[in-house]
């Protein structure tokens, strides 16, 4: 090769690389910044949500979905920086995230229910809940769907979506809860032997609460009874237990007064054969 021709092949490529080293340093000193400062960034978000005591799966979920953002913005700056055209890049990625949020449409939903329900916190583990047609415990908070394991042991599975957007009933929020009971009484009861005889019944119950006080009144009047309506209370836990107890008492009690409760039953009417 003569050496004109290789001189100037050599300042060509001097040319070509004092062009580009500023660009290819720049865009290796933010590749580096970049990927340091995801992960920075990315703790200190999970720090920060951890000590806001946000669920751990949760935690874990949007940690990881920043630290791929930031990845894939830093790289599509390197790139830009290297003199590479990006909008076809970023048009393709646009594409991509478009179809598939379109085919996880319905799972998108239940996620943003979960992050609702996480961080709104209407209810948490171990709370008793009612919604969706159901009462049970909550087992467990999912991302994209809530456990709930009912009084019979059976486990109900409710996609969040529907859940977020249901309304909820939570029994365990406040601490304590009023039983609501109602008895009917025939109409030729003495109403304050009714009532003695309940208040007698829910005083010796251990757990119902002595405040705030149990009630007992008369509610309805109905066609062939009259309705008291009996409100103790109990903590959350106890609930069903003071409940079915608290019946069975007050049937056991009423029969040893004398107290009826009226029933549908037939009469035999004999005839008169004479």
């Amino acid at each position: 090769m003569p050496e004109k021709e290789f001189t100037t092949y050599f300042d060509y490529i001097k040319d070509y690389v004092l062009e580009y080293s500023p660009k290819l340093i720049t865009a290796i000193i933010i590749l580096a910044i970049g990927l340091w400062a995801t992960s920075i960034i990315t703790r200190f978000v999970k720090r920060i949500m951890r000590k806001r005591k946000v669920e751990d799966t949760l935690v874990l979920f949007v940690g990881n979905l920043i630290f791929w953002a930031l990845r894939i913005l830093v790289l599509i700056t390197v790139i830009s920086k290297l003199g590479v055209e990006t909008s076809s890049f970023v048009a393709i990625l646009g594409a991509a995230g478009l179809a598939v949020g379109l085919a996880l449409q319905g799972s998108l939903s239940n996620f943003a229910g979960g992050v609702l329900i996480i961080l709104l916190k209407p209810f948490k583990v171990g709370d008793v809940i009612e919604t969706q047609g159901v009462i049970g415990t909550v087992k467990e908070i999912k991302i994209f769907s809530t456990l709930i394991t009912l009084p019979e042991n059976k486990l109900a599975i409710i996609p969040n979506a529907s859940l977020s957007n249901d309304k909820i009933i939570n029994y365990t929020i406040n601490g304590n809860l009023r039983i609501d009971i109602e008895i009917g009484v025939d109409y030729g009861s003495n109403f304050k032997q009714v009532k003695e005889v309940v208040f007698e019944v829910l005083n010796a119950h251990p757990l119902i609460l002595k405040d705030p006080k149990p009630a007992v009144f008369v509610k309805t009047l109905n066609n062939s009874s009259v309705d008291f309506a009996i409100r103790p209370w109990s903590k959350a836990e106890n609930y069903w237990t003071v409940r079915a107890e608290i019946l069975e008492a007050c049937k056991l009690a009423f029969d040893n007064a004398g107290i009826e409760i009226p029933y549908p039953h037939q009469v035999e009417i004999k005839k008169n054969t004479k």
